[in-house]
C-alpha cells in the first residue's frame, strides 16, 4: 500500500525545464482557475502499468478529495494539510498542502506569474493547451503539467513526473460545477474497529 501512496502523492509533487512560455496561455489558465469555486467528476489515473479509477471533488480554497473505486484509500486536502487515508489499515499519512504544487490550483487567489509556482513551458494545439510548472526552490523534485480544454476552457488532465522520472497521469471526465458538498465531506472519517480472532475488522 505504501507504493500506492507514493504514486498518489506524486499527483501533488512537482523538475527543471526551460522552454517557451506563452503568457497569454498562462493568463487564460489563471483566469479559469480563479473562476472555479467547486468541481466534481470522475478520473482515471495511470502510473506505469497500473490504472485506477475514481471520483474527484474540489472546493476552493484548499479542499480536494479523490476516492478510488477499487482501493480502500482516499486522498483529501482540508485547506491546511493533504491526507492519504488507508481505510484498510485505518492509517493516515499527512503532508502540508503548501509543500505540494497542486496546492496552487486550489488557493484562494491563484497567481501563476508571481507566486511560488514557476511556469516553465506552455504548449497548445487545436483542442487543448498546457502549462508545465514546478515549485520555486524545489526544481529537482519533478514537474507537473496541467492540461486544459480550449473551447471552453476547462480542466482536462494533469501529469506529474517525480524526481526519479516516474510519471503519473490523471485524466478528468464529466466534470461539473458543484459547491453543495456535505459539511464534513473534506474531512477524514475514521473507521471504527472491532477486534476479531483473525484480526481487526473495519467498517464505516
Amino acid at each position: 500500500m505504501k507504493k500506492i501512496f507514493i504514486s498518489v502523492l506524486s499527483l501533488f509533487v512537482s523538475g527543471v525545464s526551460y522552454a517557451a512560455v506563452d503568457n497569454a496561455l498562462v493568463g487564460r489558465a489563471e483566469k479559469y482557475l480563479n473562476s472555479i469555486t467547486g468541481l466534481s467528476g470522475d478520473f482515471v489515473q495511470t502510473s506505469g502499468s497500473r490504472t485506477d479509477r475514481g471520483t474527484f471533488s474540489m472546493l476552493r480554497p484548499g479542499r480536494v478529495r479523490l476516492d478510488y473505486n477499487d482501493m480502500p484509500v482516499q486522498l483529501i486536502a482540508d485547506g491546511r494539510d493533504l491526507y492519504f487515508f488507508d481505510k484498510s489499515l485505518d492509517q493516515i499519512t499527512t503532508v502540508p498542502l503548501t509543500s505540494t504544487p497542486a496546492g496552487i490550483l486550489i488557493r484562494k487567489n491563484i497567481d501563476l506569474k508571481n507566486a511560488d509556482i514557476n511556469v516553465v513551458e506552455t504548449k497548445s494545439d487545436a483542442n487543448t493547451f498546457s502549462l508545465k510548472m514546478n515549485l520555486r526552490g524545489q526544481e529537482g523534485l519533478g514537474n507537473m503539467t496541467v492540461v486544459f480544454d480550449n473551447k471552453p476552457v476547462k480542466l482536462n488532465s494533469w501529469s506529474v513526473v517525480d524526481a526519479t522520472g516516474a510519471r503519473t497521469d490523471v485524466a478528468f471526465y464529466d466534470m461539473k460545477p458543484k459547491t453543495n458538498f456535505g459539511k464534513n465531506y473534506f474531512q477524514i472519517q475514521r473507521h471504527k474497529t472491532v477486534s476479531k480472532s483473525n484480526g481487526d475488522d473495519f467498517y464505516d
